[in-house]
């Protein structure tokens, strides 16, 4: 095989990985809302958030409170899929990079908890809600949420690097 088809073949590979993962995490989120009736995060607002990056705005006192923008929805939707294949691309090249079995649960479930990096150190606080969502009303509720649902993502990872070996 030459190496552009490998390489084609590996962007497939982790594009089916993230979004796989990223599909587990929203139906996590959907069985969280209807049983237990806890509502889930609005990809509108990061969408909204991006879009205002055209007005040189990173920042936001909250974004619920910012101008909505025309396509908010859809932006943040496609964002948070796009999130996940670059999470799962990261995943697969640093199980390469360190020598890491990518079929273990323990390093999926790992990864997943460490992605929290990203929302509790830069979304979160320009959005609006603080370090680790310390300016929402319940912050440790919200970082338990934000924990399991990244959690649920490395199972995600897990069972989809592993389908092939079902």
């Amino acid at each position: 095989m030459s190496a552009i088809t490998e390489f084609n073949v590996f962007i497939w590979y982790v594009i089916a990985l993230g979004v796989s993962a990223t599909v587990l995490m929203d139906v996590y989120s959907l069985a969280l809302k209807y049983l237990f009736k806890t509502p889930p995060l609005d990809y509108a607002l990061v969408g909204r958030w991006v879009l205002h990056f055209g007005e040189q705005r990173l920042m936001h006192r909250t974004i619920m409170h910012s101008a909505p923008k025309r396509g908010e929805l859809v932006v943040g939707w496609g964002l948070h899929y796009a999130i996940g294949v670059i999470f799962a691309t990261t995943f697969i090249y640093l199980c390469q990079i360190l020598g890491l079995d990518a079929h273990h649960l323990l390093w999926n479930l790992l990864f997943g908890v460490v992605t929290l990096i990203f929302p509790f150190t830069v979304m979160q606080p320009c959005l609006g809600f603080g370090f680790a969502a310390s300016k929402t009303p319940s912050p440790c509720l919200a970082i338990f949420k934000s924990a399991a649902a990244h959690s649920v993502f490395g199972l995600g990872l897990y069972l989809s690097i592993n389908a092939e070996l079902l």
